[in-house]
């Protein structure tokens, strides 16, 4: 029997999650959960088409939570030993994909069933950080090393052989595709840049070249909107950044806690962003005027 705690409670949580169904200001953050509802390595996240928010880290490392639009939260899976999440994209609105940077592995788990597999895994990468995914299938991973200030950019497919696409870059983190997917947008954490490259037809990059760079703290996950905008976790400084496909920085919205590691679409009309904050341990969201990618991604998925 569930206790008046409990209750109260679950009542608190969905009237919380309500808020991001409703039209609440633009660009004004509200709590999605409270404190310490996941770890202090809250990363991720991504959103389902039910509305469904998964992150990492729930309870204790090495897992993958769920929050649902109701407010319960719970634990959706254990991952294999000796992995821990990152990044999370779904794929084909079914399948989460994982960037499992302990294991050296690109991980699917199968929403419904809960099942767990490797999609790719190659012990030369330093640790797969985040990835982003194009309408076919194609998966774009950053892969950071921090200890040398550097980093690469892999790609597969559903096959899983990783390809090494780029190299001799700096601490990469953030990584996305645009909508129309012809650019893919590749951050740089330590050095504050975000840098813009041309997809060639066989999914490999081409035509480097600087978006926009900041004088001052270090940047984590981004998404693009439908118009082509990125929102940028600005980690430390306790704000997303939303900046034009001409690297012009329109907005910052202010957060409660001052380190976002990253960020979703998903809600009404696709138009609630999702926050994951790291020193929080929570999730936080606002409202924005657009429609983000990966909402789109999932409305074509689910005519097919």
């Amino acid at each position: 029997m569930k206790t008046l705690t409990t209750i109260l409670t679950t009542i608190v949580l969905s009237a919380l999650f309500s808020k991001a169904t409703a039209q609440s200001p633009l660009y004004e953050s509200f709590d999605i959960t409270p404190d310490s509802v996941f770890m202090d390595l809250a990363e991720g996240p991504a959103v389902a088409p039910d509305g469904t928010l998964y992150a990492v880290n729930y309870g204790h490392q090495g897992t993958i939570g769920y929050v649902r639009p109701d407010g319960s939260h719970g634990l959706l899976v254990d991952l294999p030993e000796g992995s821990i999440g990152n990044g999370i994209r779904l794929w084909n609105n079914e399948t989460l994909l994982v960037a499992d940077y302990t294991g050296h592995n690109i991980l699917q788990i199968d929403i419904n069933t809960k099942a767990i597999s490797v999609l790719a895994h190659n012990p030369q990468m330093s640790q797969p950080n985040d990835i982003a995914i194009s309408s076919k299938g194609v998966v774009y991973a950053s892969d950071p090393d921090w200890k040398n200030n550097s980093g690469r950019i892999w790609m597969t497919n559903q096959s899983g052989k990783l390809k090494l696409i780029m190299q001799n870059m700096g601490t990469v983190n953030g990584i996305e595709l645009s909508p129309d997917e012809k650019l893919l947008y590749v951050n740089e954490s330590n050095q504050r840049n975000i840098w813009v490259f041309d997809i060639l037809d066989d999914g490999t990059l081409d035509n480097k070249r600087l978006l926009i760079k900041f004088a001052d703290y270090g940047f984590d996950g981004m998404r693009c909107d439908e118009q082509g905008n990125l929102y940028v976790a600005r980690f430390n400084k306790g704000t997303v950044a939303i900046i034009s496909p001409n690297g012009q920085l329109i907005r910052e919205v202010v957060l409660k806690g001052d380190r976002p590691t990253n960020v979703a679409f998903g809600g009404k009309e696709g138009k609630t962003v999702y926050v994951t904050v790291a020193d929080r341990g929570a999730i936080e969201a606002f409202r924005t005027e657009f429609r983000g990618r990966a909402y789109l991604l999932q409305e074509s998925w689910s005519h097919h």
